[in-house]
């Protein structure tokens, strides 16, 4: 559970990216809050990936990493694409279009709790009694967010429920991304697996919403170019790297603050209105995550 200064400022950075991208993704796909005006969602990713794998590109050429991946090895690129990328960034943002920003940050990064599960689960990690109180408080938050959607005559459960299902498949992909063999540096993996992703989004895109394509508003420029530059070509890419590098618990420890973030930065920008659900929903997150990743005093 230590760190470098190195990867402590990669993890400052990568929070500060994803915790502020929640406010920046609502917007981009719904417009202004005062007068929405709904954006292809798929589309908006599918954009974002396409305007940051040159940049990608060129940042690893310019460091000269080895791009070369074994035709052996392609397979689990592709499962590992598939459960680190494909399913979060597919199911989330068509997902965001029912919940809040904030809210949906909250059932997002109920991840770390679902690594430690499936570290229990199936790969022999030891839960301690602080973690399981910490899953028991994931739980709870979880619960008090989608009462309040079956309790609204305009909640989207269905979209809770995705953000969570795709979350417990993130962790999972987690752990098979720190268990990985495939012998090349983990830039390189990050740079495919962001190209896999890219081409699954985009026909994805196509297959379903090539009938709504048009040009991007100004205010949805500025999102698409946000996440395009700093969350794909710059967050992405950190967490790809510590995920390898750190253990899974260790390298999910700056989700911490990405749901406050998300919330507290959803409020400001969008006024997306907070109810007390919210409050107590990211109170318990917050504790659920640091009971599941402090380290036992010796």
């Amino acid at each position: 559970m230590s760190f470098t200064r190195r990867q402590f400022g990669l993890l400052v950075i990568l929070t500060l990216i994803w915790g502020l991208n929640w406010p920046v993704m609502k917007l981009g796909i719904s417009g202004w809050p005062q007068a929405p005006d709904p954006f292809p969602p798929l589309t908006f990713r599918a954009l974002s990936i396409v305007l940051g794998l040159p940049v990608l590109l060129l940042g690893l050429l310019a460091m000269r990493v080895p791009l070369g991946i074994p035709r052996v090895c392609w397979p689990e690129l592709l499962r590992l694409t598939t459960s680190n990328m494909i399913v979060w960034h597919l199911v989330l943002v068509v997902a965001l279009q029912s919940l809040s920003s904030g809210r949906a940050a909250i059932l997002g990064y109920t991840m770390p709790v679902f690594s430690a599960l499936w570290g229990a689960a199936v790969f022999g990690d030891r839960l301690r009694p602080r973690q399981w109180a910490g899953v028991a408080g994931c739980a709870l938050a979880v619960l008090l967010l989608l009462a309040h959607e079956f309790g609204r005559l305009a909640g989207a459960p269905w979209a809770a429920l995705a953000i969570i299902a795709s979350a417990c498949v993130w962790a999972y992909g987690t752990h098979r991304l720190r268990r990985t063999t495939i012998p090349a540096p983990t830039l390189a993996v990050a740079f495919w697996m962001t190209v896999i992703t890219g081409v699954a989004v985009v026909l994805a895109a196509w297959l379903f919403e090539r009938d709504q394509w048009r040009w991007p508003s100004p205010t949805v420029q500025a999102a698409i170019a946000f996440n395009a530059f700093a969350v794909f070509a710059v967050a992405q890419v950190i967490w790809l790297v510590l995920a390898r590098s750190l253990p899974p618990l260790a390298s999910t420890v700056s989700v911490m603050m990405i749901p406050v973030l998300g919330v507290f930065s959803g409020a400001w920008a969008l006024g997306e209105r907070l109810h007390w659900q919210d409050f107590a929903a990211v109170a318990l997150l917050v504790a659920a995550i640091a009971a599941v990743l402090m380290p036992q005093r010796r």
